[in-house]
């Protein structure tokens, strides 16, 4: 459902039986390289080799120093100015690509190696913000309220792929969604839709290689060849109504036969979720799969007009799984709610979750800045508040109103109309720009329905800020900082060597003088394999190293 390959998804086992069992057997090997014992010998040998080190190293270590040292002094400045020019040049290469990467993907290409790939080897867990379907209805409110905020979130409002966005590239011929909103959905899908026991059904192994797949495609044959093995695949089903289906109507009758089966394995998860921790991380899988294929029927209805269906399914899934508001599923109820101009349900459910407990959102404070604006707006006229000053109703707009500008200041300019609004992403960034574009793309006709509540935002918007903030600014990686100096220090030597070639060789011999003092510490290293000079216990007399040396 989502372009990106396996090295942006979850780390699930291999889906072949052979490597599932080289898996489990280096799975076992680093169990128990973790025990106490294990770690016992890995420190004694560790002390062994440190020991030898203390020993031995030091003397091939100064031997080796002086044959260096004399080596160096035959080199002359044109090597050290090609050496400059080469590591400057290869360091220049290093920054562009960096920051061709990051300005076309967001993240730095070295640490993106370093978390997918090293990090993995030398068994350090993957750094990805925590997915909100990780929240299952076996977890507490507590833990849930302790958890904190991500940036990045899943747009709960998120539009089909076959259905909604694919139009769009039918039409223009561009792809209406980024590679890295892609790659982020394709884990999504991997941590929301598999577990470690689909190794042991040959459907699910089909599909977890399915969720991997870059090419639409290839992910929709992989569906098919999915349902052959066992028709009652619900992932299967998921994938085609999200991908192959090219109207709403379509895509919800592939739903329904999702719900079929994901409820009749639902049941049976249920039934053997004590056996072993298997059987709960396949519970929790088949969780996940219920809940979003009852929300996507839910928001199937909706786009089809059966708003009062939708609200109602809504509202039972919320009372199902109400520990599952992480999702954010009352965002989509909020919506539809205001469809049906049922303000008084719309303030009920802000009430329960406007608080600050819980995370906040542009949808939570602009609806609620909705609500008090409504109250006012259709009476109001700045020339005549400004005459006789603002009753408490309006000041409760006012300042509802720059509560939601303070959240997120970009909204206003695409409800005003003053910005092009564009499809929304699957994924946004909360007080960002995209999720500015995802509330306008839904509430715009909300707020245009409510006579003089645009009015009202725009007079009271133009005043909350001399300057829109620009929050969350990208910052640079690490990487590009890092290779920026690195060329810029080359290619600095580079320069001196090639004015001051002379100045520049002795400076380099001199700090490699400065490298060997310890050697003085050493009563028996008298004669030194260059120059062959000795030196009688107890003299002090060291100039034979700048002899050798420069």
């Amino acid at each position: 459902m989502a372009e990106g390959g396996g090295s942006g998804g979850s780390g699930r086992g291999p889906p072949c039986p052979g490597a599932a069992s080289a898996f489990r057997r280096w799975e076992q090997l680093r169990r128990r390289a973790a025990t106490p014992w294990a770690r016992g010998l890995l420190a004694v040998a560790a002390g062994l080799g440190l020991l030898y080190a203390v020993l031995r190293v030091p003397v091939r270590l100064r031997d080796g120093l002086a044959a260096a040292t004399m080596f160096l002094s035959t080199l002359t400045p044109k090597f050290y100015f090609a050496l400059t020019v080469t590591s400057s040049f290869i360091s220049g290469l290093i920054f562009v690509f960096e920051w061709w990467h990051f300005r076309k993907y967001g993240t730095s290409f070295i640490e993106q190696v370093s978390v997918s790939h090293l990090r993995p080897l030398i068994g350090g867990a993957e750094n990805s913000p925590p997915a909100p379907a990780a929240f299952s209805a076996g977890e507490n409110e507590t833990s849930r309220q302790n958890m904190p905020e991500c940036k990045v979130w899943r747009n709960p409002l998120n539009l089909f792929r076959g259905a909604e966005y694919s139009r769009y590239m039918w039409v223009t011929g561009k792809e209406p969604l980024t590679y890295y909103d892609m790659n982020l959905s394709a884990q999504d899908h991997q941590t929301f839709f598999t577990c470690d026991t689909d190794v042991l059904r040959p459907s699910d192994t089909v599909m977890q290689k399915a969720w991997r797949e870059r090419s639409p495609q290839a992910r929709i044959k992989a569906a098919y060849q999915a349902l052959e093995l066992n028709n009652d695949c619900a992932t299967a089903y998921v994938l085609l109504a999200e991908e192959e289906a090219t109207t709403i109507v379509d895509a919800e009758k592939y739903f329904k036969q999702a719900l079929k089966a994901g409820e009749m394995i639902y049941r049976k998860s249920q039934n053997c979720h004590s056996q072993s921790p298997q059987h709960e991380a396949q519970l929790r899988r088949d969780t996940n799969v219920l809940v979003y294929v009852k929300r996507r029927l839910a928001m199937c209805a909706r786009k089809l007009g059966r708003i009062r269906e939708a609200v109602k399914m809504m509202r039972d899934l919320m009372k199902e799984f109400p520990l599952l508001s992480m999702l954010n599923i009352h965002e989509n109820l909020l919506e539809a709610l205001l469809e049906l101009q049922a303000y008084a349900d719309v303030q009920a459910v802000l009430a329960k979750y406007d608080d600050i407990s819980l995370p906040k959102s542009a949808a939570i404070c602009y609806t609620a800045a909705l609500l008090k604006a409504r109250a006012v707006s259709e009476r109001f006229s700045p020339e005549t508040a400004s005459k006789r000053g603002l009753s408490t109703a309006e000041i409760n707009a006012v300042e509802a109103i720059h509560r939601a500008v303070e959240f997120n200041p970009h909204v206003p300019k695409y409800l005003l109309e003053m910005k092009s609004l564009v499809l929304p992403p699957e994924h946004i960034l909360k007080r960002g720009d995209s999720e500015a574009v995802a509330y306008a793309f839904f509430h715009l006709q909300h707020w245009k329905r409510i006579e003089g509540a645009l009015n009202l935002l725009h007079c009271t918007w133009e005043g909350t800020f001399h300057e829109v903030s620009v929050y969350p600014q990208k910052e640079l990686p690490f990487f590009i900082h890092f290779t920026a100096g690195l060329c810029s220090f080359s290619a600095m030597l580079a320069l001196l060597t090639h004015q001051f070639p002379e100045l520049m060789v002795t400076f380099v011999k001199a700090m490699i003088v400065l490298m060997i003092p310890f050697l003085m510490f050493s009563e028996g290293f008298r004669k030194p394999m260059a120059s062959r000079i000795w030196i009688p216990p107890g003299s002090t007399d060291w100039s034979w190293w700048m002899g050798c040396s420069v």
